[in-house]
This record gives structure tokens, sequence and C-alpha cells, in this order.
């Protein structure tokens, strides 16, 4: 058989990208772990805050919110941002404000939300209602159901070589125990997607994979934390979340990893992280349960890459989400899909444009 589309990499990138496809033709998905969203996609913070990030991926956040509130009966439930300044950070908070659209309030007003902040080291503070937690693993799941309709997901399938058809209808991807065959190939291979694009023979793009860790702890002092919103520091120089009743608190921190793997903390972050957030809050952080890593991957630009191969068109990129891949991946998969299929998009050309795969070479 030989697929319309197949899509290599089983992250919200992949599952959202083939879920578009799948109406348009077959579609297999594969994903080398024994499960989707095993990497980055399964360890996201999973806030939906339409402007997080670059103004282009700010752009894709605006032009997914519909689908945020109504695929597969919404996505969405309330959360709400607070970000935080201390003793000279006041005016990079102050950058935030702007950028993000957040309404100032007082360190009293915030004590009020978040009943463990220590006013006495807050010097400024923000606040956005409209952010959302995401059910991530509902989206992912309802994207590789649609996949399922005209097509196939296939875990524990592993890429092991990919090669041009001799009859010029595409490419054959090899796994260590099938063979696939289709006329369009979508890299959505996330921190490996640049070793995906080398082994198609196609020039990678320069992606850089950078860790961010998560320490989970019972939550502080006993608190309900269920309501309170997601807090971060000015500059995003940590953050920390209600999570089933515990309380994560992370580095925010991106350093960069030579080879793409299976991302795990390092200690010595994690602590500076909470010694950052510490001065914040009146709970003192005395156990930490569990901790986890992942790798956001960027492009040398931080946008996302969207569409085809600037020399093979049948090569297709969704890659370099960079932490916001389930913020941007209705819009961003809809992209993708009409630039595959020809259909006019409803993004602006400037931001197609700065999506493009194209802009590197």
């Amino acid at each position: 058989m030989i697929y319309d589309f197949l899509i290599i990499g089983g992250g919200i990138a992949g599952t959202s990208a083939g879920a578009r496809l799948a109406a348009h033709g077959t579609t297999c998905l594969l994903e080398s772990e024994p499960a989707l969203a095993y990497h980055a996609s399964g360890r996201s913070a999973a806030l939906f805050e339409a402007n997080y990030g670059h103004p282009v991926t700010v752009a894709l956040n605006h032009a997914s919110a519909h689908d945020h509130h109504t695929l597969d009966g919404g996505l969405l439930s309330p959360r709400g941002l607070l970000m935080l300044a201390g003793p000279g950070e006041e005016e990079t908070l102050g950058h935030d404000i702007t950028t993000m659209d957040l309404t100032e309030i007082s360190p009293d007003s915030a004590q009020s939300l978040v009943p463990i902040l220590n006013t006495a080291h807050i010097t400024r503070a923000a606040h956005h209602e409209a952010a959302w937690d995401i059910d991530t693993d509902r989206m992912v799941q309802h994207f590789a159901r649609t996949i399922r309709t005209n097509g196939t997901v296939n875990t524990g399938q592993p890429v092991t070589a990919i090669t041009r058809t001799g009859t010029g209808s595409g490419w054959q991807v090899t796994t260590p125990t099938h063979t696939y065959n289709t006329r369009v190939l979508v890299n959505a291979a996330g921190a490996w997607a640049d070793q995906i694009a080398t082994l198609a023979g196609i020039a990678p793009l320069g992606l850089t994979p950078l860790r961010r860790s998560i320490a989970r702890m019972p939550a502080p002092g006993g608190h309900d934390t269920r309501t309170w919103p997601m807090l971060i520091g000015a500059g995003e120089k940590w953050y920390a979340k209600s999570d089933a009743g515990a309380w994560l608190v992370s580095p925010a921190e991106e350093d960069p990893v030579a080879t793409p793997h299976d991302a795990f903390a390092d200690d010595m972050v994690l602590a500076e992280g909470i010694a950052r957030y510490q001065p914040f809050v009146t709970e003192e952080v005395t156990r930490v349960t569990s901790n986890w890593a992942g790798l956001r991957t960027f492009a040398p630009d931080r946008c996302l890459v969207i569409g085809p191969d600037r020399d093979d068109p049948t090569f297709v990129w969704s890659a370099g989400q960079g932490g916001y891949g389930f913020q941007t991946a209705p819009a961003a998969s809809q992209l993708l899909a009409d630039l595959v299929t020809g259909h006019q998009s409803a993004l602006d050309q400037a931001t197609i444009a700065a999506l493009s795969a194209s802009r590197f070479r």
C-alpha cells in the first residue's frame, strides 16, 4: 500500500498534522516509542495562554483558540496566570505586562489569589484570567482517533531508513519490522527532526533541543491548589503550577543538549530553580516527590517550522515547536494541511512566510 501521507513522530505536532491530513487522503503515523506523546508532549506544563511566546507563535495561538474551546467538546479548563517580580525585576515584569497584555495588580491582590505568596518579597504582580489548562492527553487521543478514520497509528516503530522511491511516487520508510510507502512524508519528530531530515537526504535546519526540568512536590502547606493560577517569575525565571492535587515547580531553564535523548532532570538545576521560586512564597519546599525533564526544540529564530521543504515539496516539516506545541497545534496543523493540499490558509502571508521552512536556505 502507498499512503498519501506518512507522519514520523507521535507527539502533538505529528498527531495534529495527521488528523488534518486524514481528511485529504490515507494517512499513517509512526512513533518510535511504545506510546504517543512519550517525550516533550507528555511532559508539558499544558497551559493555553494566547499572548505567550514569539509574535508569530502568538498569531498561531489566537488562530487556535476556537478549536481549543470546541474540539471534542472543549479541551480547556480555567487556570489563570499570575506573574511576579521581586527586587530588581520590576522592569522585566513591565516588559512582560506589555507584551502579554497583562493586568497589573497589587501584591496584596495577588496574595488573595494565592495565599502562600510572600508580599514582603513581591514588588510587582500582574494577572491574566484568560489562561487555561489544556487536557493534553485528550487532545492527542482526539487527533489519533481522527487519523484512524482514514489510516493507522503505529507505535513502537523507530525509523531506521528513509529512501526516495524509484517510481517518483514519494518515499519508502523502514522500521525494524515494517516497510511503509508514501507520497508525502511529514517530519514531526521533535528533537529528532534534523536527524530524520538527514536520514532522508534533506538538509537539516539547525534545530536546537533545550532541556527544561520540573519538580513535583506536595501541595504547599496542605492547601487545595486547584483554583490557584499558574505562577511565573518575571522574565520566566521559574514557574509553579497546581497538578492533580500536588504542586509543580520548574527552573524554566533552556539548557542545550548535544544529542536528542530521553531527557532527565539535573538535580542542581532543579535546586537552583527552587531557590529562585522560594522567596516568593511563605511555605518552604521540604520534599520533592518526583521530577522529570523534556526537550523543547527551537529553530534558530525561535519560530515554528511548518510546511514543505524548499528543495523537495514531498518532504514536509512540522518542527521547532519550542514548548508551544499544544498551544499552536490546531492552527499549525491546519496551515500544514493547507500548504500540502493547496488550499487557501486563513493565516496572513507574513505569518505563513515566517513559519516557512524555506526561510533558512
